[in-house]
Order: structure tokens, then C-alpha cells, then sequence
């Protein structure tokens, strides 16, 4: 009765560690937003390609990207996304008609061929793909879904939901969704 009992133990202890690590997913959809919280500093959640998940911008290593609304020249706002990692990370592969020509173009874009790079991903606009580069660098590419760009609470708020793909190796070929 002991040995079982001890038995059933071990294989318990076992079992509780083989969890799945969610991290490991090298595609999705997400929504980040530029809400800002407030604990004994000011922080946003990002977007880590790496973790894939939501990351304050309080932790280290932060997210990879953030969204903002630039608001300097209003009523004529936008947003953008901003990296962290002090390098040139954006390039624009284009601004297309309709989803599924957004959709097209995303699903094609097999490898990263691109040597124009900007600091920020600006304006960004639904039916547009992007490609990130991280500061190892790693390659990501983007298909803006959605955006929202208004006030809330007297303040600008913004909003965009992404599709994504993520070559965590290095290389310039990304992998299958």
C-alpha cells in the first residue's frame, strides 16, 4: 500500500512538470493596445514574439513591439509600433486593397529579402504586412487585421490585432504556420 502510494506520488510530481510550453508557438493572432497602467512606475503590454504572449513593458527582457497613437497634429492622428531594442526593426512590405490580398501577400512572403529598416512601424492600417527584426536578430512578419485609433477617457487610445509568424532561429525563412 506504501509503495503504491509513493508510486502514485512520483508519477504525479512527473506528470505536473510535462506541462506544454505555450511558448514555443511560432504563429498567432493578438491584440495589443497602448492602456497605460500605473504600479510604482507607468508601463504598457507588448508583444513578445519569442514568449508569444502579452509582456509589460516593466519586465526583462520587455515586449518586442508596443503599439502608440501619435497624437502631435490632431485631429490627424495614427498609430505605430515601436521596438525596444534600439536598432532600425520595421519594413513596410506593403499596403494592400482588401484582407484577403493582405492575407495573400503575408501567406507568400516566405523569407525576409528586405535591407530597408526604419525605427518605427509608422502609419500602421489594416491590410498592411510588415516585417520585424529583432536585435539578435530574429524575423518576424506582421498582417495588421484590425485597428482602432479614438479617445477614450479624454485620452488617445489605440488598438491593433495582428497576425504573426516567427523564425526564432535566426534565419530568414520563416516557418509554416
Amino acid at each position: 500500500m506504501k509503495s503504491s502510494f509513493i508510486l502514485i506520488l512520483v508519477l504525479s510530481v512527473v506528470l505536473a512538470g510535462c506541462k506544454k510550453n505555450d511558448s514555443s508557438s511560432t504563429s498567432g493572432t493578438v491584440t495589443i493596445d497602448n492602456t497605460t497602467f500605473q504600479s510604482t512606475t507607468y508601463y504598457v503590454y507588448g508583444f513578445s514574439f519569442s514568449k508569444a504572449k502579452l509582456v509589460s513593458t516593466l519586465e526583462n527582457p520587455g515586449p518586442d513591439i508596443t503599439v502608440y497613437v501619435n497624437s502631435d497634429t490632431p485631429p490627424d492622428t495614427w498609430l505605430y509600433f515601436q521596438a525596444d531594442n534600439l536598432n532600425p526593426s520595421f519594413s513596410k512590405i506593403g499596403d494592400f486593397a482588401d484582407a484577403g490580398s493582405a492575407s495573400a501577400a503575408f501567406d507568400n512572403l516566405k523569407t525576409v529579402s528586405n535591407t530597408v529598416w526604419t525605427d518605427i512601424a509608422q502609419p500602421i492600417a489594416p491590410n498592411q504586412v510588415w516585417v520585424y527584426k529583432t536585435g539578435t536578430p530574429c524575423y518576424a512578419k506582421i498582417r495588421i487585421i484590425s485597428t482602432v485609433n479614438e479617445t477614450r477617457n479624454e485620452h488617445p487610445f489605440g488598438e491593433c490585432t495582428f497576425e504573426w509568424v516567427y523564425q526564432p532561429d535566426g534565419s530568414t525563412t520563416f516557418p509554416a504556420k
